[in-house]
């Protein structure tokens, strides 16, 4: 199978407050002059910023890649490059195939055009015959929901019709290689769940996608493979479950697992002393993604010192928001007899009650006496997982394919009735 991306060296380098607008006079004009004169190296190093350093990768053929990143990792100048927008400092980006790419709201559109006049553009862009878009056209124009608006200039679009419509002249003139940006996000729910489920039969027909964005849970469902970017440079490629991993190590400060090894440094006193926290799985696997239909759970292991404070262990989980999800701790009678020792406590949160997204634990060892609570140990955002939905209908949300809002997700317990309906009080049982 042949690379339909091929990514050497590629780096980019911006000069940042070099422009200036309007005349200037003489005197201005002679100020700057000196200015360059003698302060010219100074001042090349102190306005320009490298968005890119030396990035390598392979896209093979069919491949569906995420790319993720903080904000200002370089992920939009990325495909910038990839699309041609705009030309590289160093390095070289061969893209093999026809390319379509949605980087921003309106992409590619003239805003004095009406919509039926850009898809036509679009599709010349793209190097596609009149009867090819013909055929497509009316698919582009239901998808995009403007059929009302098709020959008003886009300029009197609202944004959501703006990204409706690129987005489906993007999707539907069969690109072999398209490129699509965080742009998803400016959309409805509903447009969210049309646009993902579009992305996954492009993946499926065996055109090659590059995917960025934020929605952890929308990247571990179609992309089998990530990359990602820091700083400009590619920090990890592999693996879609490793990528989401790392990344969220990196932007929450902790990861699935978190150990102490030495006694004397790890959070605790002279009654209690953590040693680990893990997210794990049914099997006792640590794990940094689960889906909403599985069990997770959260392993405390401690270092009991004092035989006469009896110590509990608790969590607090959060979502990516910093939303309390909810608090816990183990109400079993046998922390009131303490044991010396080491021990090692799993609380498992059930399936189905996770919404997607990242989730956050903290953990603490605490003496809970008459209603009095004494903490001796604390470790805020201590380890994090990602919930994805596998999008195989058995959640909570069935089919749907947006981002479902809440805090949790719960699979409820429906009951049915049709025909001769009869009340009945009382939750089923």
């Amino acid at each position: 199978m042949s690379a339909a991306i091929q990514v050497r060296g590629l780096s980019k380098e911006y000069r940042i407050g070099q422009f200036r607008g309007g005349y200037q006079t003489l005197r201005e004009h002679l100020v700057e002059m000196g200015q360059r004169a003698v302060g010219r190296q100074r001042q090349r190093q102190s306005s320009t910023i490298w968005a890119l350093t030396g990035v390598d990768f392979d896209v093979e053929q069919g491949e569906v890649v995420g790319i993720v990143g903080r904000n200002g990792a370089g992920k939009t100048t990325l495909l910038r490059l990839l699309s041609r927008i705009t030309e590289p400092t160093l390095g070289y980006a061969d893209v093999r195939g026809r390319l379509g790419s949605l980087l921003e709201v309106g992409t590619g559109f003239h805003p004095e055009l009406s919509g039926r006049e850009n898809i036509f553009l679009n599709g010349a862009i793209l190097g596609m015959r009149r009867n090819e878009i013909n055929r497509r056209f009316d698919e582009i124009v239901e998808f995009a929901g403007v059929e009302r608006f098709l020959d008003t200039p886009v300029k009197r679009y609202s944004s959501g019709m703006y990204v409706r419509l690129a987005f489906s002249v993007a999707a539907h003139l069969e690109p072999e290689i398209l490129i699509v940006d965080e742009v998803l996000a400016v959309g409805d729910a509903e447009f969210q769940k049309r646009c993902l489920g579009k992305m996954e039969t492009i993946g499926s027909t065996g055109r090659t996608v590059l995917f960025v964005s934020h929605n952890m849970s929308a990247v571990a469902r179609l992309c089998p493979r990530s990359i990602l970017l820091d700083q400009g440079a590619v920090l990890l490629d592999g693996p879609t479950d490793d990528v989401i991993g790392r990344y969220l190590a990196g932007t929450s400060g902790s990861s699935a697992a978190r150990e102490w090894s030495d006694s004397s440094q790890a959070p605790g006193n002279a009654h209690a002393r953590l040693q680990s926290v893990r997210v794990i799985d049914e099997v006792g696997r640590t794990v940094d993604r689960v889906n909403t239909t599985d069990p997770v759970g959260v392993e405390i292991v401690f270092e009991m010192l004092d035989a006469e404070q009896p110590i509990v262990p608790m969590m607090s989980l959060f979502n990516a928001a910093g939303t309390l999800v909810f608090n816990a701790l183990d109400p079993d009678s046998r922390w009131a007899s303490p044991t010396v020792g080491i021990h090692r406590s799993r609380a498992w949160i059930p399936a189905d009650l996770l919404n997607e997204g990242e989730h956050i634990v903290s953990v603490f060892l605490n003496t809970i006496t008459a209603g009095r609570l004494d903490r001796h140990a604390a470790v805020p955002d201590a380890v994090s997982f990602l919930v994805a939905d596998s999008g195989d209908g058995r959640s909570a949300k069935g089919a749907m394919a947006q981002t479902w809002g809440g805090a949790v997700s719960p699979l409820l317990d429906w009951t049915h009735d049709f025909g001769s309906i009869e009340s009945e009080a009382g939750p089923h049982r």
